[in-house]
């Protein structure tokens, strides 16, 4: 699927006043390699449950830093037993114990970080869409989470050309609370993310 940014702001009107299945419905309809990533953090089955229900075994990339909560843990095979979902794991090269042994979790402000993010976020996210080249890439980003979001919109392109589609982009945490309640979802609190340490600093994978 190849559209010019022109098209794509056309069809951003267009989807505008759909719902986030009927999104994902048109975005699976028009792609020949759909992908969805998650880190289950909070929120990510509404995401989940409109891909699987537009497309059941749509591959479900899970980038597992290892460092995720034990509830996160849970929380993700809560929903890949009650989804039913595709998951392909990802991790990274090295393992934990043999990170913490050599530099831990640097402060952000450590050069160090950069490293770090690229060794247990990047790397195994790059080789997950390397192995997949998907031409849709379902993601959760919504309008208001930071401020490279805000200027993205339902469609948008990924620094690859891939198009990233985010069905729940105008939604509101509370409209996703009715959503995942209407949905007898579970959501997730206790997500740690060692790349991001501030809720509004992008980890690298949305940005250009």
């Amino acid at each position: 699927m190849s559209f010019t940014q022109k098209e794509i702001e056309s069809l951003n009107r267009s989807l505008r006043d759909k719902s986030p299945l009927e999104i994902a419905q048109w975005a699976v309809l028009n792609a020949k390699r759909p992908v969805v990533t998650t880190n289950f953090r909070p929120y990510e089955a509404a995401i989940l449950n409109v891909c699987v229900r537009a497309l059941d075994d749509i591959p479900v990339i899970w980038c597992d830093s290892g460092y995720n909560t034990p509830n996160t843990y849970r929380h993700a095979e809560l929903l890949k037993e009650q989804l039913k979902l595709n998951i392909k794991l990802y991790v990274p090269l090295q393992t934990v114990a043999h990170r913490d042994a050599i530099m831990g979790i640097p402060d952000i402000d450590d050069p160090r970080h950069k490293i770090f993010t690229e060794q247990v976020k990047l790397e195994p996210f790059m080789r997950a869409m390397s192995e997949f080249k998907p031409d849709v890439w379902f993601t959760n980003l919504r309008k208001g989470q930071t401020a490279l979001r805000d200027s993205l919109d339902i469609l948008s392109l990924s620094k690859d050309g891939v198009l990233k589609v985010s069905p729940f982009y105008y939604y509101s945490d509370a409209e996703l609370d009715i959503y995942l309640q209407e949905n007898k979802l579970p959501n997730e609190f206790k997500y740690f993310d060692p790349t991001k340490v501030l809720e509004n600093r992008e980890c690298g994978l949305h940005t250009n």
